[in-house]
């Protein structure tokens, strides 16, 4: 009986990876991605799920911040742009870009696991990424100087920080600047004295994640809205989508893709 009732289960999850990912049916050539950070690992595993099913697709992903995705797509060097914030009213007109929304992600402030905090407030980000505060006893730890990073100008994981976390306030040109969230998230776990920003997306045990005022930076809590450091996670194209990247898209946004941005740490969107 557990033998046939696990033979139901795993042909119905066949079936409906089947039907997800149906929309590739006929479909061949390659599709190049490029931009956010966030997304990588997420899209990873759909790329995966596509290419091994069918093998005459093939579909790269890189990243180089969100910023530098929107040029890529709004010049036609790359197929579709990961972005981790919406493009401004200008870069959509300069780049006739189209959006497409398939995630909810967090971001969050981080800091070496051995480090004995667990909160800061809005106050003490500002002053701490301004480089007003750069000691850890002025925030009544111990006594040693904060090494702070930061991501580059062009990520969108450091603009919407900026801009919902430190209210934008300055962030001090002293503070270390890496290249990418995974690059982030291994700096900071390697640096007993350090604070940094990373998505939720890409977190794991190897950092500490921090509440801001007393909130958690979790799945629950930016539904509820009380976590407020959140952003969207965009795909975009430069004009309608090729077939191709259509299907793409679809697969992000079905059934079978929203598990997948679940599982990395995302809220699945599909608008």
């Amino acid at each position: 009986m557990k033998k046939l009732l696990l033979t139901i289960i795993t042909l119905s999850l066949t079936l409906l990876n089947a039907s997800d990912l149906k929309v590739f049916e006929n479909l061949k050539g390659s599709l190049n991605i490029a931009g956010g950070t966030a997304h990588i690992k997420c899209e990873k595993e759909a790329i995966k799920n596509i290419m091994r099913k069918y093998p005459d697709i093939s579909i790269s992903i890189a990243g180089g911040g969100s910023g530098m995705g929107i040029k890529q797509v709004s010049s036609k060097i790359i197929d579709l742009a990961n972005s981790g914030r919406k493009p401004t009213k200008k870069e959509i007109e300069n780049g006739n870009l189209k959006l497409y929304r398939f995630a909810i992600d967090g971001i969050g402030v981080i800091v070496n696991p051995k480090l004995n905090i667990d909160s800061l407030t809005t106050k003490q980000l500002q002053d701490i990424f301004s480089g007003k505060i750069t000691n850890f006893k002025e925030i009544g730890l111990h006594d040693a100087v904060i090494n702070l990073y930061t991501r580059d100008e062009s990520s969108a994981t450091r603009k919407v920080f900026w801009k919902k976390a430190l209210k934008k306030s300055p962030i001090s040109k002293k503070a270390r600047v890496v290249s990418s969230n995974a690059a982030m998230k291994t700096a900071v776990s390697k640096d007993k004295n350090a604070i940094g920003i990373i998505s939720l997306g890409v977190a794991n045990s190897s950092v500490k994640l921090l509440k801001i005022n007393g909130v958690a930076p979790t799945v629950e809590n930016i539904n509820k809205d009380t976590y407020k450091v959140a952003r969207g996670l965009y795909l975009l194209s430069n004009g309608e989508p090729s077939k191709l990247a259509s299907a793409y898209i679809s697969y992000l946004r079905s059934k079978e893709g929203a598990k997948i941005v679940s599982k990395y740490g995302f809220i699945p969107v599909n608008e």
